[in-house]
């Protein structure tokens, strides 16, 4: 284990990784219940479980055995309600039947699978050629840390709003949830779990946390006070078996691929992939800093080592993904809670791929615990992350101070950590252009500039 993960070198052992590992995996587990349930809406349902947790696996294995990395990866939040409800129910339906102009196009899904497909296969050779990693290197150290806050603040408020705490509001926009809710209650309950077990430097804290939430939830379903309301989305708390295995729905999914449309429609399916590019790439290089940067994985320079590695496995993910029959294969945040456990090592993220192939069996356990029980993981965790703005700079250089401000604030306040990465780079290199310090804008930078503003034009032109 030593010679193949390095375990002594980076202070950790195979029992913290394990507890890591497992950490992560409870609190990404949701995406097998999520996933299905948004991509249900224009696929199999059981075919995208079955396909989310393989490619899930897969691509986790290969961030652990390759890249050596406590990430874990899976279908990412966002560009599965982009593939779903942007693409197949939105944007393609200018291209459905004239006489049933309100009708999806037939299949559009195999559409969105295909552009998925072909997106893996470009980020492969951005890759296997470094830009990727060129571009995770190239960030200014302030934009890094401010990433890494930001981040931070983003995992906690969607630890929030799953719990409840945090609910929308028609005059605030956002507003506090009821403490009459149990979900709610209950969550604020494991992150003081967590924290004081934290404080007494308890092992598997977050893990523990999460599970004594899961059992309050199970008794406050027992006395009434969480009440079981399907239509309103609130299941039970208590898996209706334990073991379940079907993987007839894959059939369904798999290498459903509609290139003859591709080939009539060019121009359409590029835009498609543009936009699915634009988000993944800068989704995975937020997320691959901030957790780097609080595993304490970055070298001297505040550089990623291995950066190819972690970034391939990102696109071999997705590519894999695509053939299974599920949207863009990503590196996930939650990966965060793993490394609150202590987790430094690929062992973290081979133990997480475990949990996912076990999902296949005992899918109903896994999917029975609610977000209100992972919730206190998330918003501990994010509290860890957002300590990051201790080391930020704000009384140097203005371009790395707003910078580093705008990617941290932006994120949460957006729902984007490719959001907040955009106005992060834009203003930082304005400002240096302004202060007069554009030598310091690197060729990279200069590129991921463009890139944006092209972005922006996209969007104020309504292209995507």
């Amino acid at each position: 284990m030593d010679r193949l993960f390095h375990l002594k070198e980076h202070g950790t052992n195979v029992k913290t990784e394990i507890i890591a590992g497992t950490t992560t995996f409870l609190a990404m587990a949701y995406i097998l219940a999520v996933n299905p349930n948004i991509l249900g809406t224009v696929m199999d349902a059981n075919g995208v479980f079955v396909a989310t947790a393989l490619a899930s696996a897969i691509a986790t294995f290969i961030m652990g055995l390759w890249a050596n990395y406590p990430i874990a990866l899976s279908a990412g939040l966002g560009l599965n309600a982009y593939f779903a409800y942007t693409v197949c129910i939105g944007e393609l339906n200018q291209f459905a039947d004239p006489a049933n102009p309100n009708t999806p196009v037939p299949n559009a899904w195999m559409i969105c699978l295909t552009a998925v497909f072909v997106e893996g296969l470009i980020f492969m050779l951005l890759s296997m050629f470094k830009v990727r990693e060129k571009l995770v290197n190239g960030i200014n150290p302030n934009l890094k840390l401010g990433i890494t806050s930001g981040i931070g603040l983003f995992i906690a408020f969607i630890g929030m709003q799953g719990a409840n705490m945090i609910v929308s509001d028609s005059a605030t926009i956002v507003g506090l949830g009821s403490f009459k809710d149990a979900a709610m209650v209950l969550a604020i309950a494991g992150v003081i779990i967590i924290v004081v077990l934290a404080h007494f430097k308890v092992k598997g804290a977050v893990l523990i946390g999460i599970i004594s939430t899961w059992i309050l939830g199970m008794i406050a379903e027992t006395i009434g006070w969480y009440k079981v309301d399907v239509e309103a989305g609130i299941f039970s708390v208590f898996p209706k078996t334990l073991m379940s295995l079907d993987f007839s729905g894959i059939a369904k999914t798999a290498f459903k691929f509609d290139f003859n449309w591709v080939g009539g429609h060019v121009i359409q399916f590029i835009a498609i992939i543009v936009s699915f590019l634009y988000v993944d790439l800068f989704d995975t290089v937020g997320t691959v800093v901030g957790v780097a940067s609080k595993a304490g994985l970055l070298d001297k320079k505040g550089e990623l080592p291995r950066a190819d590695r972690v970034l391939m496995a990102d696109a071999v993910g997705t590519t894999v993904g695509a053939c299974l029959g599920t949207s863009t294969v990503t590196s996930f945040v939650e990966s965060s809670a793993g490394v609150a456990e202590g987790g430094k090592t690929g062992l973290s993220a081979v133990t997480t791929g475990f949990w996912f192939l076990l999902a296949l069996i005992f899918s109903p356990i896994f999917l029975a615990i609610p977000s209100f029980a992972t919730a206190p993981a998330l918003i501990y965790v994010g509290m860890l992350m957002v300590s990051s703005v201790t080391q930020m700079k704000f009384n140097e250089d203005p371009a790395d101070t707003l910078g580093g401000y705008m990617a941290m604030i932006m994120m949460p306040l957006s729902y984007s950590i490719a959001t907040g990465i955009m106005f992060a780079m834009l203003t930082w290199v304005i400002v240096k252009v302004l202060t007069g310090k554009a030598k310091d804008v690197s060729p990279v930078m200069w590129g991921v500039f463009v890139i944006f503003l092209l972005r922006i034009a996209a969007l104020v032109a309504d292209f995507s």
